[in-house]
């Protein structure tokens, strides 16, 4: 009680002033009245006191002793508990550690719970299973599932179990998410791989469905085919833009010159300008970056020629359509371009009924045998299998290259195009 009271006379000033302060100045308008100062009535002026006596000089203070001199420091390399301090290290970026294994176990972490990729990751889990069970190592393979925002979780629970080998992630924001985040996990098989071309780190390996090896494959073809000039048109859906990018980086590191490229627009007016600009410049091959839905109304606007076209380019057209797509060659996984292939006949199908989900089944197939042999105590360093997916080659960076096989479409029917197999 007695400190609030002390500060009393402090709050009544702030008051005071704070009130002074509130009214804020105008800007403009009539200059104010000037301000009378009320000065204080003359007091009589007081008798002088008499000056006081002065005080007797200060008596000087004795000059201080010097120091003496500090004691020299022995060296540093002499013995003893002074030489055995060093300056702190400096702070080193560090990898995830790589923990050791108890079991031999394969566990595929899929972001099942997730509403937008629940059936791509459901398709893979099949594969995956089902080329477990063929192989008669059912027992070793384990799922675990996540949401759209639970691969941390999902991997560190995979990686608190012993596991040899952890498969997954599945999409390209999980994987970057995990390889950002400095946690022990042990050996692991990405399904994806960098959007950005980084370096996986120590004991990582990645199998994809990319674009990007399909479009390679396009444009070593292209070559051997003797294109020398190709025009491109594209749509503005981000999975084409990637495809053609990664068709003319494949296609200039081999020597071929910068593409020609289109943007694809559904307005009669551009199509029209598009034909006669084709038709103005014609160029030795077309590179097609467009939805299948979209493929066939294309076609119909380019000069005769090769035509090259994205992977999903046949998908779900019906035999009609596929006939304006006469010619077009495109890149397709080997377990739908050649399915009664006596290479899968041990493998059970699934019959999605979705080319898409197909793919993703094939994907799950070849990452559980490409799993068995990444689970080893010491992992090959070279590996080559003929895949549902492709044929794979494990790469010095520790990604897997994947070949499908080039279809031809021709009468309303794709099949292999047998002049390259």
């Amino acid at each position: 009680m007695a400190r609030a009271y002390a500060h009393w006379p402090l709050c009544v000033a702030a008051t005071l002033v704070l009130a002074a302060c509130a009214g804020p100045a105008p800007l403009s308008g009539a200059r104010p009245a000037a301000t009378t100062v009320l000065t204080p009535s003359p007091q009589p002026r007081a008798a002088p006191l008499p000056s006081p006596p002065p005080l007797p000089p200060p008596a000087p203070l004795p000059s201080p002793e010097p120091l003496p001199p500090p004691a020299s420091l022995p060296p540093t390399t002499t013995s003893g508990p002074a030489a055995q301090i060093e300056p702190a290290p400096q702070a080193v970026p560090t990898t995830p550690p790589v923990s050791r294994p108890t079991n031999d176990t394969i566990v595929l972490v899929l972001p099942l719970e997730s509403p937008l990729y629940g059936h791509a990751a459901e398709a893979v889990r099949a594969g995956f299973l089902a080329a477990a069970n063929a192989a008669g190592s059912g027992a070793r393979a384990r799922v675990v599932g996540h949401g759209d925002d639970g691969v941390l979780p999902a991997f560190s629970s995979a990686a608190d179990s012993g596991a040899a080998l952890l498969v997954g992630p599945l999409t390209r924001d999980d994987l970057k998410t995990v390889l950002a985040f400095a946690m022990a996990r042990p050996r692991t098989l990405a399904l994806n791989q960098p959007d950005d071309g980084s370096a996986l780190p120590d004991d990582a390996y990645a199998l994809a469905l990319s674009v990007e090896s399909d479009a390679a494959l396009l444009a070593r073809r292209a070559r051997d085919d003797g294109a020398r000039t190709i025009t491109a048109v594209t749509s503005d859906a981000p999975l084409q833009r990637r495809f053609k990018a990664a068709f003319a980086a494949a296609w200039e590191r081999a020597g071929g010159s910068t593409l020609r490229d289109y943007r694809f627009d559904t307005n009669p007016e551009v199509l029209g300008l598009l034909r006669r600009e084709l038709s103005a410049r014609p160029a030795d091959a077309t590179l097609l970056c467009v939805a299948a839905g979209e493929a066939a109304l294309v076609r119909s606007f380019l000069p005769p020629g090769r035509v090259y076209a994205s992977s999903q380019v046949a998908d779900g057209l019906s035999t009609q359509t596929l006939r304006d797509l006469e010619g077009v060659r495109y890149v397709e996984i080997p377990w739908l371009a050649d399915p009664g292939g006596s290479a899968f006949a041990r493998l059970p199908r699934a019959n999605f009924g979705d080319p898409v989900l197909e793919r993703l089944y094939a994907l799950g197939l070849d990452a559980f045998a490409i799993a068995e042999l990444l689970a080893s105590p010491i992992p090959p360093d070279r590996i080559e299998i003929d895949g549902a997916t492709g044929h794979l080659s494990l790469m010095p960076t520790r990604v897997f290259a994947r070949d499908g096989r080039i279809m031809v479409i021709h009468d309303g029917q794709s099949a292999l195009d047998t002049a390259t197999q």
